[in-house]
């Protein structure tokens, strides 16, 4: 059965995309089917593992507005078993086109559906933002994973983005759970690295991940080169971290089978 994540916080800088990449390839490197939706306008998650956004005909817009079937659009990327649906600029206009449709928040999960039998999990690389986009892949996903940043402002807004969750629980999908708090860009040598740890793990317990992500520089320029971590320097320490989480993943998803 397919498992539909959504990578989501409305801040930027904390490491959504790269988990998106570096999550998705270390799925499939531990045999996995994955399948990467790009549903941020930026469309660094499509840059990040080497495609010419010049050269994409047809992205996750096209599926979203004129009905273009997802299973067309769908792009084999350099680590086997991973896909990707693709971004566009174009799809910072989406969110007013979609605007007066009617069951507007439902258009990504009628996409999705689609697709995901193909897949054992199905991850969205979300906007840094709250709008329709993240809403429609907050209804469509069967959970969400948030990414948290080691670094002082880390716990702002996480409680508008809990909220946000929660109103969706009620009135769009019930089903919707927390995969998991990510902490992100650790850094061991800073006190408050340690005291932003220590914060989440209290607050949210067992929500959290047991992987912490490190700062690393191999994690950095992988996406300069067009390629996931582990396929950068598989025996970097974002690597490791990165297929370490793969591993709880599907520890945590196995067990609730």
């Amino acid at each position: 059965m397919s498992k539909v994540i959504a990578i989501a916080n409305q801040k930027g800088g904390v490491g959504k995309t790269t988990t998106a990449i570096n999550l998705a390839a270390s799925l499939a490197v531990l045999e996995k089917k994955v399948l990467l939706i790009d549903a941020d306008p930026q469309a660094n998650a499509t840059s990040g593992i080497g495609f010419d956004l010049r050269e994409i005909e047809n992205s996750i817009y096209e599926c979203l507005i004129d009905g273009v079937d997802p299973n067309t659009v769908v792009l084999k990327t350099e680590t086997k078993g991973m896909d990707l649906i693709p971004s566009h600029i174009d799809l910072v206009g989406a969110e007013i086109e979609i605007l007066n449709v009617p069951e507007r928040e439902l258009i990504l999960k009628g996409v999705i559906d689609k697709v995901k039998d193909n897949y054992d999990y199905v991850f969205i690389d979300c906007s840094p933002s709250l709008g329709l986009l993240t809403l429609n892949a907050l209804t469509a996903a069967d959970s969400v994973l948030i990414p948290v940043q080691c670094e002082y402002f880390a716990l702002e807004g996480l409680g508008k983005l809990l909220n946000t969750i929660k109103m969706i629980q009620n009135r769009l999908n019930e089903a919707l759970e927390i995969e998991g708090f990510l902490l992100t860009m650790y850094d061991a040598r800073l006190r408050l690295s340690n005291q932003v740890v220590e914060e989440v793990q209290t607050h949210f317990e067992k929500m959290v991940f047991d992987t912490i992500i490190q700062r690393n520089i191999k994690l950095s320029e992988a996406p300069s080169y067009g390629k996931p971590v582990v396929l950068y320097d598989a025996a970097s320490k974002g690597a490791l971290s990165y297929l370490n989480l793969a591993r709880e993943v599907i520890e945590r998803n196995e067990k609730k089978e």
